[in-house]
């Protein structure tokens, strides 16, 4: 029996409100667009993983893009260390995090077993993390932990391993922050939403630049 919570964090694809890195040389709607993708990627990825329960820890509200079978709960006030604490504070046994900036991710990824360890942790790419996951939620074990630096992948599962958890790595992946990384993700999962939608907004950028 699978007993784990897939949880995602996530923020209401609204534009100006989310991925303004990608502005210029997308627009503000074309930026929402791309996020709104990546979050239906996404959580289509977690519909079909296995999972006792699934919840989408939203800034906002929730759109047409939601599937059926999630818990929306909203997000705590406070730093994003506080909103992940709290995430899990939700949680009365084993769960994963993820956030909505990985649309190359598979429902097999997400497939966690908490046989063997305390924690699975994935390392992105610009030194944060992708995805944490806790046998036994504590949400001490976020809270402090410095958010969007270099280092908070290292800080985070450093705190992990001080609590004495016995860690299990997932792939490292590469969040979507910034063109090129749009560019890199899609390039790595071509059939996605994600993909189509950066293509459709890369020749509306093309088409506004060559006027």
């Amino acid at each position: 029996m699978v007993s784990t919570t897939l949880l995602v964090i996530a923020k209401e694809p609204r534009p100006g409100r989310v991925k303004t890195r990608l502005t210029p040389p997308h627009s503000p709607a074309e930026a929402a667009a791309l996020a709104e993708a990546a979050l239906t990627d996404t959580l289509r990825a977690v519909a079909a993983a296995r999972a006792r329960r699934r919840v989408l820890v939203l800034d906002g509200s929730p759109g047409p893009w939601l599937p059926s079978g999630f818990d929306v709960v909203p997000q705590c006030a406070g730093g994003l260390d506080a909103r992940l604490a709290d995430a899990f504070a939700g949680c009365a046994g084993p769960a994963l995090l993820i956030g909505m900036d990985t649309p190359q991710v598979t429902p097999e990824l997400l497939g966690v077993d908490f046989a063997g360890c305390d924690a699975y942790f994935g390392p992105a790419e610009d030194g944060g993390f992708w995805a944490l996951g806790l046998a036994r939620p504590d949400p001490a074990l976020l809270r402090g932990v410095p958010m969007s630096t270099p280092t908070t992948g290292a800080v985070q599962r450093e705190r992990l391993r001080s609590a004495g958890l016995l860690v299990r790595d997932l792939p490292r992946l590469r969040d979507v922050d910034t063109a090129a990384d749009a560019r890199a993700v899609a390039a790595r999962a071509p059939h996605s939403r994600f993909a189509a939608r950066l293509a459709a907004s890369t020749a509306s950028a093309d088409g506004r630049a060559g006027r």
